[in-house]
């Protein structure tokens, strides 16, 4: 159990049944004749949905500690996502509303932590940075201004702005959370 005021974003509780992992947490200080409070921006782990939840400071609520498990990302079907685990080879199915916007940066191969709560899949945790290949972009203008950019396509299909000097065949680190270009990885050959 941990107090209300103590909880950060990632924490991981079960409130009424369900497992909700904090995206936010505001406290919010009181006043003589109110209390203050904790509010809670939530994300229940089995549906995707969020929620905002206030609690009293000192409200007891039950944390949670995940086991995560190195899988690597086999193939989609559309409606589930198939993951091995790396270290037993047991396959594992997760539903598409769990992996939410983390699909368009799904590998085939891709090794990916999965937190598992009572022998069961409950999240994928998301890496801050992904390496994609550039397929297609706009040459370069002339000027090479390095402020200027210019749209490019990735692999997966995902369209970025990237500086003047990235090319087809380059491959570029993305920030999954922000879907913007962070630096050259390595140049086309």
């Amino acid at each position: 159990m941990a107090l209300a005021s103590e909880l950060r974003p990632g924490t991981t509780v079960r409130l009424e049944g369900d497992l909700f992992r904090v995206v936010e947490a505001v406290r919010h200080v009181g006043t003589a004749q109110q209390k203050g409070l904790v509010y809670l921006k939530l994300r229940n782990l089995r549906t995707g949905m969020l929620s905002e939840r206030r609690f009293r400071p000192e409200e007891e609520i039950e944390e949670v500690i995940l086991e995560r498990r190195p899988m690597e990302y086999l193939y989609t079907d559309g409606e589930f996502f198939y993951f091995m685990d790396v270290e037993t080879f047991d396959q594992v199915s997760i539903p598409a509303k769990m992996i939410g916007e983390l699909e368009v940066f799904l590998q085939p191969n891709q090794r990916v932590p999965v937190e598992i709560y009572n022998g069961q899949p409950v999240a994928v945790v998301s890496p801050e940075t992904v390496d994609l290949k550039v397929v297609s972009t706009a040459p370069p203008i002339r000027d090479k201004e390095s402020h200027v950019y210019k749209p490019a396509t990735l692999e997966n299909g995902l369209e970025v702005l990237v500086p003047q000097f990235i090319g087809e065949g380059d491959i570029v680190r993305i920030n999954v959370y922000t879907r913007e270009y962070v630096d050259r990885v390595e140049k086309r050959g």
